[in-house]
Formats: structure tokens, sequence, C-alpha cells
């Protein structure tokens, strides 16, 4: 475990402290609510957490609110939406403001954007015979949420009998290789970056695709982007190895997190996380 080093709030000289940088809520397509969310990493013995849903940072003043009457510190986070070609880009972005006008806009825009796409793909999948109804999306993603994705359509396919389970869903129907796969070509993968340093964060490369980062690295360097999310529980050490190399040469800074979206086939909060030590500098750079 790594040992905290850091001079801000949270400080906790000599203690072991687990992180997790990389979750989600029912503001997007996690299956918890913020506060579930809090309580459910406080129980798993994590100390820093990061709420990053996808083009939304709704969740986080009231992650922040349950976190003041437990023992842990909540980073501001969004995870941004891009697209090259038929790629989705994820731009983690930390420390943001949430209510800052670019972070605001961003949510907006996304939310129209995705509910555009999730009908696209629903008529796909209504031409090859699979009615479902954008209602029935919606009803999956309940009331709480600000932005709709793929998840939710899935859980949708599963109700209707579309499909046995999610992963099946995804598998079959609505994964990036299936064919009723529609991109959501939001913003360029530079854009989000800007996106997250107009919020005033610190804009990370999310699950990076190891066959795209040499042909997109420099231009996202050149926008602005500081580093990598390195430490994934599915990461393989070769991948783990290479993108510490990677910001080692480039002086980037390294983040982890589980990517957590619920329970359900993903095990507990504080299952997976990362050292205060593997991404030191990260945290100096966010004032911790």
């Amino acid at each position: 475990m790594g040992v905290w080093r850091g001079t801000g709030v949270g400080r906790r000289d000599g203690y072991r402290v687990r992180l997790d940088l990389h979750m989600h809520t029912t503001a997007s397509d996690g299956s918890w609510s913020p506060g579930a969310v809090v309580r459910g990493a406080s129980e798993g013995g994590l100390d820093v957490i990061s709420i990053t849903d996808h083009d939304t940072a709704a969740a986080v003043p009231a992650a922040r609110d349950v976190a003041r009457d437990r023992r842990i510190e909540v980073i501001p986070g969004i995870e941004v939406s891009s697209t090259f070609g038929r790629d989705d880009i994820h731009i983690l972005g930390y420390f943001i403001d949430p209510e800052s006008d670019a972070i605001v806009h961003h949510s907006q825009r996304a939310g129209a954007r995705r509910e555009e796409r999730m009908k696209e793909m629903l008529a796909l999948l209504s031409d090859d015979g699979i009615e479902v109804d954008f209602s029935e999306v919606e009803a999956a993603a309940g009331p709480d949420r600000v932005v709709i994705g793929r998840p939710h359509l899935a859980q949708a396919l599963v109700e209707t009998g579309h499909a046995k389970s999610v992963y099946d869903a995804f598998d079959n129907l609505i994964g990036d290789d299936a064919p009723a796969f529609v991109p959501t070509h939001l913003l360029e993968p530079a854009e989000a970056v800007e996106v997250v340093l107009e919020g005033g964060g610190i804009p990370i490369w999310a699950h990076p695709p190891g066959e795209l980062v040499d042909t997109l690295l420099p231009g996202l360097l050149d926008a602005g982007l500081r580093g990598l999310e390195v430490y994934r529980p599915r990461n393989r050490r070769s991948e783990i190895m290479r993108f510490e190399s990677i910001c080692k040469t480039a002086g980037l800074l390294m983040t982890g997190g589980s990517d957590w979206h619920g329970p359900e086939g993903r095990g507990s909060l504080g299952d997976f996380h990362v050292r205060a030590e593997e991404i030191e500098r990260f945290l100096e750079a966010g004032g911790l």
C-alpha cells in the first residue's frame, strides 16, 4: 500500500491510503446513487475516490455531502466522451469545477446528443426486428440519470426479452463491433481535453486503447493532456508496464481506477485500489 504524502485536506501521516479514481453513479450509467457509492467506497476501505460520470458532474455535490460524514475524500471528476473514427475516446477530468460554464454546457450538449444516439441505435435494432421503445430505455435508466448510455439500453433489452443478460446485449447487439452500435460523435478527442481544461481540471486519458496510443497521443499532448489512466483491474501487466514507460518518458501523470458501474460482475468497491505512491505526482498536481 502507498503512504499518503499529501499536505492538503485529507492528509494521513503514516497511513496507508487506498484510492479509486474512476467510478460511476445513477447520474450516468452506474447502478448506485452518489450517496450509495460513497458509503460503499467507505465500507470497502477506500480513502480517496473520484466520481467520474459520463459527460456530467451532477453527482459530485451529493457525493461530497455524504462524504463529509465519513472518513473519505471525493475528488470532483467527469468522463468526457469523444470519438475517433468509430472508436470512443474518453478523457477523465479531475479537480474540475462542476459548476463551471464549460462543464455545464458540455453536460447539456452531451445529454441531447446521447438521446439522439440512443434513438439511432433503437432504429438499427428495429431494422433487425428487435423492437424497444425509448421510454423503456428511460425507465431502465431511472429518475436520477442526467445522461443516457448503452448500459441502460442493454438493461431494457434484457427486460424486454431480447437479451439474456447485459453482457449478452453488448456482445451480440450493441457492443463496439455489434450491428446496432453507433459512435457517440460528440467531440473530437482534443476537444474533450479542452473541455476539461476550461472546467479547471486535469485531463487524463481514460483506459487508452493500446492500438491507438501512438496515433493519438501527440495530438492530445498538444491539446493539453496531462496523463494516462495506467492502473485498471483488467489491464495486463505488459500494458501497465508500457503505459508506465510512456508516462515516465513524456513526464505524464499516472492515475488508476476500477471504472466501477455497480456490483453486477464487478465485485465490491475497494476490491481494486491504487496506492498513493503510485500516483503521487497526480495527487500533488491536484493539491492533495
